[in-house]
């Protein structure tokens, strides 16, 4: 069983060391704040150097790339596996990849889809990017920390390039939900109602996507299932109704005039996906 260093125990930090110890790697953790080893099966280093002396693989997971490059020693590093789960922008994590390079360390960067909670089980879904043949090399290790554990591709960036574009979507939706809470509460419906009918709406939304992502794939932006025209209408229909109550209009605003470019360009009788290629 491979020994594994983790550095930083914040709360994800110490899920992971949990993680690692439970699948019977030997582990070996260190935090700049003492204490926050308590309830770890793990052995605890004083010094950063100290416990990356420790391991062939290093796992740290701090705030962020600024924090990890300030804790990780390059001497002690040489010759070992870096995997940095601190999370941040795919141009962090090539610039962070040449580092390890320039001083001889294996590069793996990562991204943790998933809650504390969540690390170890079944629901735990990690995304890793650098040379496939390191990731190789310690997946039977890494799968301790969730069985959807994933390399998603040999350039450094790619694991913070997916979370970044899932992220996006995902705050844009929320944004999304929290205006809809906040027109209906206007409206004078209440946030229970109007979440139980949204839940029923949304029951397409895995379909259309997968329709919008084969179509932007094949660049072939076919209105059949919609044109932008009638996008267009229903958007000002729905700002009448925003502007009415006096709500921000903001996001709405953007993206009805981000489909107005499209219609100006000669592409109203076109499907949502041409949105992408604008």
């Amino acid at each position: 069983m491979t020994t594994v260093t983790v550095l930083g125990l914040g709360p994800m930090g110490h899920a992971l060391a949990t993680a690692f110890a439970a699948a019977e790697h030997s582990t070996t953790v260190w935090n700049r704040t003492p204490g926050k080893e308590n309830g770890l099966d793990a052995a605890v280093a004083t010094t950063a150097v100290e416990a990356i002396e420790a391991s062939p693989l290093v796992i740290v997971c701090v705030r962020d790339y600024a924090v990890a490059q300030s804790v990780l020693d390059t001497d002690a590093l040489k010759g070992r596996t870096l995997v940095n789960l601190s999370g941040g922008s795919p141009r962090q994590a090539s610039s962070m990849a040449t580092w390890a390079a320039e001083h001889g360390i294996d590069y793996l960067d990562g991204v943790i889809m998933a809650t504390t909670d969540a690390i170890g089980g079944p629901d735990a879904a990690l995304f890793f990017s650098g040379p496939a043949d390191v990731y190789e090399a310690h997946r039977p290790t890494l799968a301790a920390l969730g069985e959807n554990a994933q390399h998603v591709g040999d350039s450094p960036g790619q694991a913070a390039a997916f979370d970044a574009a899932l992220q996006d979507m995902l705050w844009t939706s929320m944004s999304g939900v929290i205006h809809m809470l906040a027109l209906a509460k206007a409206e004078n419906i209440g946030a229970t109602d109007i979440a139980a009918r949204a839940k029923a709406l949304l029951g397409f939304f895995p379909a259309m996507i997968d329709l919008l992502a084969e179509q932007v794939d094949a660049e072939n932006y076919s209105g059949d299932a919609g044109t932008l025209e009638s996008t267009a209408a229903t958007m000002d229909h729905i700002l009448d109704a925003i502007r009415a109550q006096g709500l921000d209009n903001g996001v709405l605003t953007a993206a009805r005039a981000q489909v107005q470019r499209a219609i100006d360009t000669g592409h109203g009788s076109d499907g949502f996906a041409r949105l992408a290629a604008l």
